[in-house]
């Protein structure tokens, strides 16, 4: 695989999380500074850059809100973009269809939110025979309750999400692996 055949995929990067309940923005500068970094590094090195952004009835996510649009400190000029409505990037989109004409065999999964629609694009994708490099550092969550009450922190979100998808749906990488030659990143 190379370059030719390989998209990053950049999942919900948008102004609406500044708007939601959630929003903590403790983690922003860092992930900011490594989906930049990756989304750079793709469009240099030839790779289609795919922008997801997500659209539902919730009031941030509503395009008549406003806020569907890349988050104010990303710069990004994708090839394509789609509109999804569920967790998958993958589901009602026509992104499949896009991958398969490009003969993409290989995708890079960066974005916002880490355990959500980050893990649930990686594991369709997988599922659909797409060779899945998902990179964490370049991949945003915020602390998440438990029904408990138990408070479960980014960083532990992240981890657990780490553990699920590697090896089996996954190859975590960080953005420096996902952008090196293939033959050295595996």
């Amino acid at each position: 695989m190379s370059a030719s055949d390989t998209a990053l995929i950049v999942v919900d990067v948008q102004e609406s999380f500044r708007h939601a309940s959630y929003w903590d923005a403790s983690e922003l500068p860092a992930y900011l500074a490594r989906q930049q970094t990756l989304i750079d590094g793709a469009k240099a090195a030839g790779m289609p850059v795919v922008q997801i952004f997500h659209v539902d009835a919730d009031a941030p996510f509503t395009l008549e809100s406003g806020l569907v649009r890349t988050l104010a400190e990303i710069s990004i000029a994708p090839d394509v973009t789609f509109h999804k409505g569920v967790h998958s990037a993958l589901v009602g989109t026509g992104l499949e269809a896009y991958l398969r004409e490009k003969g993409i065999r290989r995708v890079i999964v960066s974005g916002i939110r880490t355990e959500q629609c980050c893990e649930t694009t990686t594991r369709h994708a997988s599922d659909l025979g797409f060779d899945v490099y998902f990179v964490t550092e370049a991949t945003l969550t915020f602390p998440m309750t438990h029904s408990s009450g138990r408070v479960f922190s980014a960083e532990e979100i992240r981890m657990r999400t780490e553990l699920v998808l590697s090896k089996r749906f996954a190859r975590i990488v960080t953005v420096d692996q996902a952008l090196t030659p293939l033959s050295a990143a595996a």
